[in-house]
């Protein structure tokens, strides 16, 4: 799963989709409302791809951590808002050696409304949908056929444009003043 551009910044609620790049900043647009700010470098950015959770074995990234959600709640996980023992019992089903030690629960609420947030902005079926292609191009290889020419005219060329001459710059010696 690939997630790139998409961005978590601290103090600001919600995931953010990178717009463009400014000078000194980045341009995003939150996945909630659709507003677009620039996010400086001052502020605490993480890409969805560099996130991990921990384990008691090694740490899991956050992208295999939401395929596994996907598999078990293909249209909605449960809210963030709700319990806590009922959100981890729910991470307990698909992480279920996460390490409640050094995961705060603020992380796995978090985790939660992230994952919600992604099915109802359409993310993952953009996802699929980039993923599909390739396995068909795999599967099913294109023979060798000539193919017709198309009846449309090829567009005219434009003539390139002469360019101009340089001009030699001028090359003063000795002093402005009079003698």
């Amino acid at each position: 799963m690939q997630l790139s551009g998409i961005i978590a910044i601290s103090g600001r609620p919600g995931l953010f989709k990178v717009i463009a790049q400014s000078k000194n900043s980045v341009i995003v647009e939150s996945m909630i409302d659709k507003k677009r700010f620039p996010a400086y470098a001052t502020e605490r950015i993480s890409t969805l791809d560099d996130i991990t959770v921990f384990t008691y074995d090694e740490d899991v990234k956050l992208t295999d951590i939401f395929e596994k959600m996907l598999a078990l709640y293909p249209s909605e996980a449960p809210s963030h808002k709700a319990d806590m023992k009922e959100l981890e019992a729910a991470l307990a089903q698909f992480l279920p050696n996460w390490d409640p030690d050094r995961v705060y629960p603020s992380d796995v609420r978090k985790l939660f409304q992230w994952f919600n947030l992604l099915i109802k902005a359409g993310a993952f079926e953009a996802v699929a949908k980039e993923e599909a292609p390739a396995a068909k191009e795999v599967k099913a290889p294109k023979a060798d056929t000539p193919k017709k020419k198309a009846s449309t005219p090829a567009p005219a060329v434009k003539a390139a444009k002469p360019a101009a001459p340089k001009k030699t710059p001028t090359v003063k010696t000795g002093s402005s003043r009079g003698k």
